[in-house]
């Protein structure tokens, strides 16, 4: 069975590696290249969902970028009119 993986939740590195479907000493390597982002939280590490989204899907984390940067110049454009 597939787990959602939801964007704003937050996961430890054994709910990631299950997610993955890797090893823990993967996780740890792509913890300590900075291909994976996470916070420490009393010394063990914290990961968003949209940090594993990101990991797994780059062209999604590339579309929704450039949609936020569409929306964002359309209001600065908007602001600069006033």
């Amino acid at each position: 069975m597939l787990e959602e993986i939801k964007l704003n939740a937050v996961y430890t590195t054994k709910e990631t590696q299950n997610l993955l479907k890797i090893s823990s000493s993967t996780v740890k390597r792509l913890l300590k290249k900075g291909i994976l982002r996470a916070n420490k939280v009393g010394g063990q590490y914290r990961i968003w969902g949209k940090e594993i989204i990101r990991l797994i899907s780059p062209e999604l984390e590339y579309r929704s970028g450039k949609a936020y940067m569409k929306l964002k110049n359309k209001f600065v454009n908007v602001i600069n009119k006033w």
